[in-house]
């Protein structure tokens, strides 16, 4: 049997040890309790360059001295609540189950556990999966035969078959410990962890290649031919009953992934306008959906949601405002869900704050979720590449910084929830017989079956663990500090959080007004920190 060991790297810059030995003290103290009623228990659990990942900083100390540097000073108002929170996490895709598959059994479970228990591990809440293969699959695929207008042999057995090893040559060879895993078993495997609760969006690549026109190659570029569009909508109904016979309820779907990137694909993809996707969800898909029962008109919360776009957040808005001003298309959408490519260009452009306050105000009544991003993969330096300056198709941006900036931006401009690309890959970001190797929150080894729990699955525990489902996002007030970003969210339990992102080389001081109770603390530099709050 081979030899199974965690891989957990973290970078200990020699220059920064001492600062960030002095930033991780922490003084709690209460100066204003004779003015509230309410005390509260605090931990603080900080990720830093300097080799903190989620580390629980003491709160024991009582007289810790200020470090010598600036002090950002926030007051949390808790009773100036905004959107609702419906989850944080990754995707379900084959390649995610294909690199679980390679591992033992009992090193699967702990891997999922990382990512799903919320005591445990991230306590991922909403999540997303492909309907028919995407570009992190091992090969094209679909659910019925080529020609099959019935859709009389639609079946999701694909999504259940498991792998044979010769389905590409990034997998040949590799010896598969569980054959029959794929991506149903690994969703139910996830939902059995302890404690785990999640949501799921399916969105598709691309219908079968004979529904097309204009295709480059198998399921690549083109676009559906409108005879077809009724047909396609009953195959994505029948794929959400299907999948709910598998015991796999379907939180949401979007009608098309990436609908404006099919020219110049590389992988699977289907051209829709905006004009073709109002008319597609209007005309075609909606009604099935109801008709099928998978979605109530007269709740659009209480069955499944209908997110539409589902592509970059810089044009969303000219894509979504053909739907939304038709009220017979408006109808179905439940939001918009959007991607935050290209990723270089996020911060020139502010992460795109006013597309999201645009749509927010243009739109207040429909949901808005965050479905995807991702960074090509750095295989010689998994670890460090989110900490200095990186490179992919996009450009040069630095990954953590990125990500911090990104998440909190779309938070504090009503976005609702927020999901990584795939949740596994191996350590090279395969399987991907297209070459697009991306990093995720765990990487495995799937020859010596290490384990790599990379800085994106620390940063997005910030989020996913503290913020949980019908959270709130609550008011901050403070001074401002270049390089420094915050949000903060109320729990239903009545626990708070408030994240905080140092992107400075040097430490900082906090201090934080909470009902009439004052909190000081430090964060390293290059640090994030999340300060829950819990009534005693």
């Amino acid at each position: 049997m081979r030899q199974v060991t965690i891989l957990n790297i973290s970078f200990k810059v020699f220059k920064n040890r001492l600062l960030t030995a002095i930033a991780m003290s922490i003084v709690l103290f209460n100066c204003g309790s004779k003015q509230s009623n309410k005390n509260y228990l605090v931990d603080v659990y900080q990720t830093s360059q300097g080799g903190d990942n989620l580390k629980l900083i003491s709160t024991n100390q009582n007289e810790i001295p200020k470090v010598e540097s600036d002090t950002i000073t926030l007051r949390i108002l808790p009773n100036n609540q905004y959107q609702k929170y419906y989850g944080f996490g990754a995707s379900f895709t084959e390649s995610s189950a294909w690199n679980l598959a390679t591992i033992p059994v009992n090193l699967r479970k702990e891997v999922l556990t990382k990512l799903f228990s919320p005591t445990e591990g991230a306590g991922f809440t909403l999540t997303r999966t492909h309907i028919n293969s995407s570009d992190y699959s091992n090969n094209h695929y679909t659910y019925v035969e080529d020609g099959d207008e019935d859709l009389s042999t639609f079946s999701v057995f694909q999504d259940k078959r498991g792998f044979t090893g010769d389905e590409n040559n990034q997998v040949s060879g590799i010896e598969l410990v569980e054959p029959n895993y794929d991506i149903i078993p690994m969703i139910l495997e996830a939902n059995s962890i302890p404690g785990a609760s999640f949501n799921i969006i399916a969105s598709p690549w691309s219908p079968p290649s004979w529904m097309k026109t204009g295709e480059t190659s198998k399921m690549t570029n083109g676009t559906l031919q409108p005879k077809y569009y009724g047909l396609w909508a009953k195959y994505i109904s029948k794929y959400v009953s299907a999948y709910a016979e598998q015991g796999i309820n379907l939180w949401g779907i979007t009608p098309q992934n990436e609908p404006l990137h099919a020219h110049d694909a590389r992988w699977d993809s289907n051209g829709f306008t905006a004009e073709q996707g109002r008319d597609f969800l209007r005309d075609h898909l909606g009604p099935q959906l109801v008709k099928d029962g998978h979605l109530n008109l007269n709740d659009l919360e209480a069955g499944l949601r209908v997110l539409i776009y589902d592509h970059n957040k810089s044009t969303m808005n000219d894509y979504v405002d053909v739907t939304y001003q038709d009220q017979e298309a408006a109808k179905y959408a439940w939001g918009t869900a959007f991607h935050w490519y290209t990723n270089s260009e996020l911060k020139d452009n502010n992460w795109y704050a006013k597309e999201l306050a645009k749509l927010q105000k243009n739109w207040p009544n429909k949901g808005l979720i965050h479905s995807e991003s991702s960074i090509d993969i750095d295989a010689k330096d998994p670890i460090g590449q989110y900490w200095r300056e990186s490179t992919d198709y996009a450009g040069n941006f630095v990954p953590f910084d990125t990500y911090a900036y990104d998440i909190i931006t779309d938070l504090n401009h009503g976005t609702q929830g927020y999901v990584e690309w795939c949740m596994i890959l191996s350590d090279k970001g395969q399987p991907n017989p297209y070459d697009n190797f991306n990093s995720a929150p765990v990487l495995i080894n799937s020859v010596t079956d290490n384990v790599i729990y990379t800085p994106l699955y620390y940063l997005l525990s910030h989020f996913s663990k503290f913020i949980r489902p019908n959270a709130h996002r609550i008011g901050v007030e403070g001074n401002q500090i270049e390089g420094v970003t915050y949000t903060a969210a109320k729990n239903t339990d009545g626990t708070m959080a408030l994240i905080v992102y140092n992107s400075n080389e040097k430490p900082l001081n906090i201090a934080l007004e909470l009902e009439g109770q004052t909190y000081n603390t430090q964060i390293a530099p290059r640090a994030m920190q999340t300060i829950h709050f819990k009534s005693k």
